[in-house]
C-alpha cells in the first residue's frame, strides 16, 4: 500500500518573500526617518537633566495666580470648545446627509461631501487657527472657527456612517405613505440616529476641550495665551498652575462625557 507524505507549510515561498520585502521596506523607512530627523546627540542625552531642571523651576505651583488670569482663560477655552462644536453642526449635518448613500443616492453629492470631510480632517487645528488669526486677527473668533472647521470632518464622517447603518424598514414605510422628505427624515432617520448623534457630539466636544487649550499659542484665545505669556517671561510656576488647570478640566470633561454617553446608549 502506497503512502503519501504531506508537508504542511504555513506560508508559500511567494508569501514569505512578500513578508520579508515588507519588513525590509519598514526598516529602510525607519533608517531614512532617523537620518531626516537629525537628532543632536548632545541635546538628546542631556534631555533628562533639562527636564528635571524644568520641573524644579515649575515647583512650587503658584496657586495665587489662578484667580488672576488662569480661571478666566480656562472659561474662555471651554467657551471656544463649546461654540466651535455647535458651529460644526451647521456644516457637518448637511455633509453627513450628502455622504450617506441611503439618503442621497447621487455619486457626485457623495464625492463633494467626502472632499470637504477629508479636507477638514487633513488640516490640524493649529493650522486652521493660524489661517483664521491671519484673517480675523488674534482672539476667540479665530479659535472658534478653527475648532469648528477641524471638527466638521470628524462629526460628518461618523454621523454619515451612523445614518448608513440604520434600519431602512421604518423609512420605507413612511415613504410609502407619501410623506414629504423632511417628515421622512425626522420620523424615519432621526429616531434611529439620535443616540449616535449626541454620542458623537459629546465625544467631539471632549476632544475640542483639549485642542482649544493649545490654540492660544498661536493667538487664538484661551488658556494657551496665558501659557505662552508665562513661558516667554520664564514664569514657570505660573505655567505649572495653567497646566494643572487644563489637566483637571480635561479629566472632569471626560467624566461628564462618559456618564452622559452611558445614559444615551
Amino acid at each position: 500500500m502506497n503512502t503519501v507524505n504531506y508537508h504542511w507549510q504555513r506560508f508559500t515561498l511567494t508569501q514569505k518573500l512578500s513578508r520579508y520585502a515588507v519588513y525590509l521596506v519598514l526598516v529602510m523607512a525607519l533608517v531614512l526617518s532617523i537620518q531626516t530627523v537629525e537628532v543632536i546627540p548632545e541635546f538628546f542625552f542631556d534631555a533628562p537633566e533639562q527636564m528635571a531642571d524644568l520641573f524644579t523651576r515649575m515647583w512650587p505651583i503658584d496657586f495665587a495666580y489662578y484667580p488672576i488670569s488662569v480661571h478666566g482663560a480656562m472659561i474662555e477655552t471651554l467657551n471656544i470648545a463649546t461654540l466651535g462644536t455647535l458651529l460644526t453642526l451647521i456644516f457637518a449635518v448637511p455633509l453627513a446627509l450628502m455622504n450617506a448613500n441611503n439618503v442621497v443616492a447621487s455619486a457626485w453629492s457623495q464625492w463633494i461631501a467626502r472632499f470637504f470631510l477629508v479636507s477638514s480632517r487633513s488640516v490640524n487645528s493649529l493650522v486652521w487657527a493660524l489661517l483664521f488669526v491671519a484673517i480675523f486677527g488674534p482672539g476667540i473668533i479665530a479659535g472658534v472657527l478653527a475648532i469648528a472647521f477641524r471638527s466638521v470632518g470628524f462629526v460628518g464622517k461618523l454621523l454619515g456612517e451612523a445614518i448608513e447603518n440604520i434600519n431602512m424598514g421604518p423609512v420605507e414605510a413612511i415613504q410609502a405613505t407619501g410623506a414629504p422628505w423632511l417628515s421622512v427624515l425626522m420620523k424615519g432617520y432621526w429616531p434611529q440616529v439620535m443616540p449616535a448623534f449626541f454620542s458623537i457630539i459629546l465625544f467631539r466636544w471632549d476632544i475640542n476641550v483639549r485642542e482649544s487649550a493649545v490654540l492660544g499659542l498661536v493667538g487664538a484665545g484661551g488658556i494657551g495665551v496665558v501659557i505662552n505669556d508665562a513661558m516667554n517671561l520664564f514664569e514657570w510656576q505660573r505655567v505649572s498652575i495653567a497646566l494643572l488647570a487644563i489637566f483637571v478640566v480635561v479629566i472632569l470633561a471626560e467624566i461628564v462625557v462618559v456618564n452622559i454617553r452611558k445614559r444615551l446608549i
